[in-house]
């Protein structure tokens, strides 16, 4: 007998690699900026931004405790769950603490701008009540570069961000976009982004390759006529300047993404020499093919 499912979901669906097998509960549907010209994850109709009922997610997660077993992560989406007022974050992780009892962490997307909106009392307890972990979408750590692709954030936003996130305790999962600058404002992009990082010490870190699902007229035509998209050689050099930069303690590093040509894993600072061999290796090997060639880039 077919059983209706404890969660429905408004498609696409979008989360972090690392949730793949986590709960995922939609508390909003898409994202409460969603004016990133590079970014087309909530673009469609049916993702305008709105707040789903909260009675109808408290429902939801009660069902999920009465027919869910063993369940020990939960996500938050869609784009921003943080954009939601404490009190109604404060009730939807009272509720999986309630029915979900077996779960021990829970995480979210994060606009830095929507942290700015939660004192550090707040954030201290969501963070009691089971919120573990945030994934920031920093992009860049340079200004003329998040304004270029009307990023709504700067340096200092999201630097104060994520220093007030982990002074409540919650880790962060930074991410960081190969290529976003161009050829144009490559190094300056990769020196300002390992300078946010450096200032701020997240837990892990990331980066993908700027890549488009639907092609990259809207993005081109917001940039400005100075944009030039990168070669792949222009990829690993500013991926080799961004790691350069880099002065980290213990923070776990992935560019594995399925847009990036290099996959590149480690800890920084201990597999920082090993990174930039690997990294010396793959710009070798695209200055022998010459300046201008390509990897195909994933495009969705």
């Amino acid at each position: 007998m077919y059983v209706d499912p404890p969660v429905q979901y408004i498609e696409p669906l979008f989360r972090p690699p690392s949730e793949a097998d986590s709960l995922i509960l939609q508390v909003t549907n898409g994202c409460s900026w969603n004016q990133c010209s590079f970014c087309d994850m909530y673009t469609q109709p049916q993702k305008k931004f709105k707040p789903r009922p909260e009675a109808e997610v408290l429902a939801e997660i009660q069902r999920c405790g009465e027919t869910l077993q063993g369940v020990r992560r939960v996500f938050l989406a869609d784009g921003d769950a943080m954009v939601l007022s404490f009190r109604r974050l404060e009730a939807i992780l009272q509720a999986i603490r309630t029915y979900l009892p077996s779960v021990s962490r829970v995480s979210s997307y994060c606009l830095p701008q929507n942290i700015a909106n939660k004192t550090p009392e707040q954030l201290q307890a969501l963070r009691a009540l089971g919120l573990s972990l945030v994934y920031i979408g920093a992009e860049s750590g340079d200004d003329t570069v998040l304004q270029k692709v009307q990023k709504s954030e700067t340096f200092a936003s999201t630097r104060d961000a994520i220093l007030k996130l982990k002074a409540a305790n919650i880790k962060t999962s930074v991410m960081i976009i190969n290529g976003l600058g161009g050829q144009h404002y490559s190094k300056q992009h990769a020196i300002a982004s390992a300078q946010l990082i450096n200032e701020t010490q997240p837990e892990y870190l990331a980066t993908l390759a700027l890549f488009f699902r639907f092609g990259e007229r809207r993005f081109t035509e917001q940039f400005g006529e100075d944009y030039s998209p990168c070669s792949t050689l222009d990829l690993f050099t500013e991926m080799q300047t961004f790691i350069q930069h880099l002065d980290l303690n213990q923070t776990i590093f992935r560019s594995d993404h399925v847009s990036n040509n290099l996959v590149l894993k480690g800890v920084l600072a201990k597999d920082k020499a090993k990174l930039l061999a690997q990294i010396q290796e793959a710009v070798d090997y695209a200055r022998s093919k010459g300046p201008n060639w390509h990897l195909p880039i994933y495009s969705g």
